[in-house]
């Protein structure tokens, strides 16, 4: 089956800087994916890639089975919420939607307005006048209300407080179950998030260092603890992400899933195992290489 989307050596290059380097994925129908990475990684470019807003440097780009520049059939299918989201500065709430409801063939009026009472958002309210708070919760208005087939949110939580983001959470999940499509959510409340991710992808330098479904991303790494000994003898072997020593005691966190015969291992040399969260396991994966083998 084609995908949404599907990327075959995507590169994009500023001069000498290369942003997005040689990255290839696919992203498949009613699908929700987590586009995850550190600041500068390459998420944006990526996203602003797939939605017409910049040309690549080199490499293959298809979204709905077509190239999106200047084609009308694949960008009105997509809505993609930006981070730092511009408006004339004379529209008002009202405008935006108004806007949006006549770009979007697929869009829903009474959820939008149900949507505005969620976020208590005021429709004559100028944008330009609105809490960063206010502004996010317009773009996710937006975004939910359009049900465009291809939905991207780039970091939608900004000024957010905790209950309008479970709120958005609680939302998208609701109205996806009845209407899928296909979401990306990008953004670093990983650990937030990651109850909604059915897939994830994570840059890193411009490259693609993962992609696969979220529940084999569960249980894949653990962190054991103990004396430095046991740990390391433990780790020999086996990919250590990140290793911490106090005095004669030690911390590993271990990438793979573990067996009954690990398990019996690390309870013959008194180890304790503490779960690695995505979020965790992200961060382990992009703050320095992967150090390979562990302690020989």
């Amino acid at each position: 089956m084609a995908g949404i989307v599907e990327v075959n050596g995507l590169t994009k290059s500023y001069g000498h800087v290369t942003a997005v380097d040689n990255v290839s994925f696919k992203l498949d129908e009613h699908k929700i994916y987590g586009l995850l990475g550190r600041n500068g990684a390459g998420k944006t470019t990526i996203m602003h890639m797939l939605t017409a807003q910049q040309f690549a440097t080199s490499g293959e780009l298809r979204v709905f089975g077509e190239a999106p520049f200047e084609n009308c059939r694949v960008l009105n299918q997509i809505c993609f919420i930006k981070e730092s989201q511009k408006y004339p500065e004379t529209y008002r709430v009202v405008d935006v939607l108004e806007v949006a409801k006549s770009l979007y063939p697929d869009w829903d009026d009474a959820f939008a307005n149900a949507l505005l009472e969620d976020f208590r958002l005021p429709l004559k309210r100028k944008v330009k006048k609105l809490s960063r708070g206010m502004l996010s919760s317009v773009g996710i208005v937006v975004g939910l209300a359009s049900r465009a087939p291809l939905t991207i949110f780039d970091e939608p939580y900004l000024g957010l407080d905790a209950v309008a983001r479970a709120l958005f959470y609680d939302r998208l999940l609701e109205d996806y179950a009845e209407y899928p499509r296909t979401v990306i959510l990008s953004t670093h409340l990983i650990d937030e998030v990651s109850r909604l991710l059915e897939h994830v992808l994570v840059i890193d330098n411009g490259k693609l260092i993962l992609n696969e479904d979220a529940d084999a991303l569960r249980g894949r790494a653990c962190t054991v603890s103990g004396l430095a000994s046991a740990v390391d003898a433990f780790s020999r072997g086996r990919e250590v992400l990140d290793r911490q020593s106090i005095g004669a005691a030690a911390t590993a966190t271990v990438l793979g899933a573990l067996n009954e015969r690990d398990w019996k291992e690390a309870e013959s040399l008194g180890l304790d195992f503490t779960p690695v969260s995505l979020q965790q396991l992200i961060v382990h994966l992009t703050r320095t290489p992967v150090s390979g083998k562990g302690t020989e």
